[in-house]
């Protein structure tokens, strides 16, 4: 009874803020749904356009009497409010004689002739850069941000539930959503005030954060950083707008006519300046659109309101709900200024109606703009390190006068509401479950470590059998200066032990100069990449795969040690000087790392001994980074990777064995290609100066396992091309649905069709070939792809049941190679938007 009292005053005091709702279905006289119909209070700009299904909500703070329903061939519908909420109302509309024959909704290809809103739309294409902060050489202004986070669709079953057994006082912050008329429970608060600083002409922009406040989680700028990247900046006169790493076709660009129908629907006064109002909606079903409305102003044909709401349809996984508001001031005839942003997504499991999800939902506000001051160009300069303690410890009096936008009474709740939940036991426990999930990580705060990662706890391979794997890392905080790591293992076949253990200090958090260094003694897969990682705990896929295309016996045991330093002067270019020392051997008796050697009483030396030390160059243009400690995790992946390598290898010392010179490098770039979908291109290249044996050789990484893994040739065994010379490209283009939602019997399973294209060439000098023929049994030919280059190419089926992808790969030439592998097929797992 208690629950149903509790719901009685919750309602009573949402009917109090909120003073009017009204939610409904439009159909017409046949019982059709009438999508996209405009929804007003009358004599108001509040309204909204009916979804694809004819349903609608609408709530305004204010109280309004009268709810105006009306689309082009229909006669407007006027209905009487009886109460402030009126939910589930079914409206009716009858065709309009008179516009019969005149006026009619297509949903297919529209004609560009003779349609007055077409007519406007080339009229804002005319002007849209001549408004807004373009037209000024430089700018600054204030930004207010909110993001948060909100568990919705709460009912009494959920309050009900056992999940909430004990934290039965959150539901005191229940709400309604205004754009869906769904309840819903607020978990996440994050505000910010920052000062932004551009100039056009050198094309940069500088943001400060003067405050931060949080709802309590200590470790929430992940959390942040992941709704900045889905939620990045946009520009609606964009061709298209980047949402959750996916291209929407926006409705004001010169594609928007081919993918969108216009229709003129109203025209009013909006503070002072008198707008057309354009609806807009897609023309087919699957795609990357939106549907919704703009008003735009009749003389600088510059966008005054705009409302954007993602099709159901749309080929995206996870979210059910995108919604986008903006507002822009027309300051006067030539300036228009964007003030307000809104942005709403609704997480969930699948697109049903009834079911619960999580609202992501992000408010801006700009104000206090100032034009052509200009600035020394260092002022834009990006510093590596900008953490200040101060700002993220704000005061009240800080925020109520930076606070843009007032916090309604449920934001301002969830401040206490969620440091009261933090202390509840059962709270804990189920978020220490969410980030053992997403991090691999098993915290154990009394002895301030992690347990982990528990996905790499079991492995299998030809030489060590089933492979059991325990480890654990140093965790005080999020913004660690230092950190220790280490693991042992044990494999069930070879009956050893191998371990790992590294060590990280972040001495200067200026330029972020870390001094770092390991030992590993382990089984590996050496030559699973062209590109030698620095990660001395790093171990590939391929060294654990349970099972795949052939034996996974050219395993090697490896005892590698590492010391050096990394320094990150410039923010994302990053220098890195460090030694090595490894030893190398056959982990298999049908494996052979033997080479020549005139030092050994026989001739041949199974077991290589070699320092290295290596210099290399990382450049990340566009990334983003969250936190400030000695590690630090990527919040976007959409930028470049640029990297330069040097390798010298010092006969003698320590007793090495060879001297040479390695040259590398690699670029990998991601390119979104418009609506069409996202390219990335990889390219690498290497040369070794000097004689060396088949472990220190560069091996084309082949791919044995049935999992898709890119920068690798899965047509090809391990060790089948060894080269001292190569260059490598690889291509792989996904078309997020572009192909299949134009195929009518596969569009409505919201496939993903990717293409791939990957090749290599490379050389081997025959004196590197002789060291390594030493006449043992199990010994191989050393063979380059020098007489033409090898290629293969894929075709791939993605987002099957939502997590899973296909490949089909097929292997271009060298086809008379013994064992060559024609076609396979491999796959991957992985949640994706």
């Amino acid at each position: 009874m208690k629950y149903y009292l509790l719901g009685l005053l919750l309602f009573l005091q949402l009917a109090v803020i909120a003073q009017t709702k009204v939610s409904g279905n439009v159909f017409d006289v046949k019982n059709q749904s009438v999508a996209y119909a405009n929804v007003l209070f009358k004599n108001s700009t509040e309204g909204t356009i009916t979804d694809e299904n004819g349903r609608f909500y609408l709530e305004s703070r204010n109280s309004h009497d009268t709810l105006v329903i009306s689309f082009l061939g229909y006669k407007t519908k006027f209905i009487p409010l009886n109460s402030k909420v009126v939910f589930d109302l079914i409206v009716i509309l009858e065709e309009e004689a008179s516009a019969l024959g005149e006026v009619f909704i297509v949903t297919g290809k529209q004609s560009k002739k003779n349609n007055p809103a077409i007519d406007i739309l080339r009229k804002i294409w005319e002007r849209k850069r001549q408004n807004g902060l373009k037209q000024f050489k430089q700018y600054e202004y204030d930004k207010y941000e909110k993001i948060e986070f909100d568990l919705n669709t709460i009912d009494s079953a959920l309050m009900k539930s056992k999940l909430f057994k004990g934290m039965e006082f959150v539901f005191e912050e229940v709400d309604t959503s205004n754009i869906t008329g769904k309840t819903y429970l607020p978990i996440f608060l994050n505000e910010s005030f920052k000062r932004i600083y551009g100039d056009n002409n050198l094309k940069k922009e500088r943001e400060e954060l003067v405050g931060n406040k949080n709802s309590g989680f200590s470790n929430n700028q992940v959390i942040i950083d992941f709704v900045d990247d889905l939620y990045s900046d946009y520009d609606i006169y964009d061709n298209y707008l980047k949402f959750f790493d996916k291209s929407f076709v926006s409705p004001l660009s010169k594609t928007g006519i081919d993918n969108y129908n216009y229709v003129l629907s109203d025209s009013a006064f909006i503070d002072n300046k008198w707008c057309y109002n354009i609806i807009y909606y897609p023309r087919r079903k699957n795609e990357l659109t939106f549907k919704g409305d703009f008003w735009v102003n009749d003389t600088t044909y510059a966008i005054k309101e705009i409302k954007l709401q993602a099709s159901k349809s749309a080929n995206i996984n996870w979210v059910k709900e995108i919604y986008i508001e903006q507002e822009f001031e027309v300051v006067n005839d030539s300036l228009f200024l964007l003030t307000r942003d809104y942005f709403l997504s609704d997480f969930t499991l699948n697109k049903k109606e009834s079911s619960k999800g999580v609202y992501g939902k992000r408010t801006t506000l700009f104000t206090n703009y100032k034009f052509d001051e200009p600035k020394e160009p260092k002022f834009y300069d990006v510093k590596v390190f900008n953490f200040d303690e101060e700002v993220y410890n704000r005061d009240d009096d800080f925020w109520e006068q930076n606070r843009l936008e007032a916090l309604n009474k449920d934001e301002a709740g969830i401040y206490k509401m969620l440091d009261t939940l933090t202390t509840v036991k059962k709270f804990r426990t189920l978020y220490n479950i969410g980030s053992i999930m997403a991090s691999g990580y098993v915290e154990i705060p009394s002895l301030k470590l992690d347990y982990g990662p528990i996905f790499s706890t079991f492995g299998y391979n030809e030489v060590e059998g089933l492979r059991l794997r325990t480890g654990g890392r140093t965790y005080f905080g999020p913004n660690d200066l230092w950190r220790l790591e280490g693991f042992t293992a044990y494999g069930f076949r070879d009956n050893k032990f191998k371990y790992g253990i590294s060590a990280k200090f972040l001495l200067n958090k200026y330029n972020r100069l870390i001094v770092f260094g390991g030992n590993r003694r382990d089984v590996e897969q050496i030559g699973a990449s062209l590109t030698s990682s620095t990660d001395v705990l790093g171990r590939s896929l391929a060294s654990s795969a349970v099972i795949g295309t052939g034996a996974n016996d050219k395993l090697t045991n490896i005892n590698l040690s590492t010391l050096g330093l990394e320094i990150e002067p410039v923010k994302n270019l990053v220098f890195s000087m460090q030694a090595t020392y490894r030893t190398l051997r056959s982990a298999s008796p049908t494996f052979s790392l033997d080479y020549v050697d005139d030092t050994s009483p026989t001739g041949v030396s199974s077991e290589i001994n070699q320092f290295e030390s290596r210099f290399s160059v990382n450049y990340f243009p566009g990334r983003k980074m969250t936190g400030f400690g000695v590690e630090r995790k990527t919040a976007n992946d959409y930028f470049a990777r640029i990297l330069t390598q040097i390798s010298l290898g010092n006969s003698g010392f320590l007793d090495s064995d060879f001297n040479y010179t390695k040259l590398q490098m690699s670029y990998v770039q991601p390119i979104q290609v418009g609506g069409f979908g996202r390219l990335v291109t990889s390219l690498e290249a290497g040369k070794t100066f000097g004689d060396v044996p088949l472990g220190l050789l560069s091996v084309v990484p082949g791919n044995q396992t049935y999992f898709s893994i890119y920068n690798t040739f899965p047509q090809l065994d391990f060790y089948e091309f060894v080269t001292d010379t190569y260059t490598s490209v690889h291509l792989e283009h996904n078309f997020n649905g572009r192909l299949f939602s134009r195929i009518p019997f596969l569009k409505k399973y919201n496939l993903r069709a990717i293409v791939g294209l990957r090749g290599v060439w490379g050389d081997l000098s025959d004196a590197n070939r002789a060291i390594s023929t030493t006449g043992n049994p199990v010994e191989f030919p050393l063979i380059a792809p020098n007489n033409q280059v090898y290629y293969e190419y894929s075709f791939g089926v993605a987002n099957i049941f939502k997590i899973l992808r296909l490949d089909f790969n097929f292997r271009g030439n060298y086809l008379d190679a013994p064992g060559a592998r024609r076609f396979g097929v491999t796959g991957s797992f992985g949640f994706y938007f």
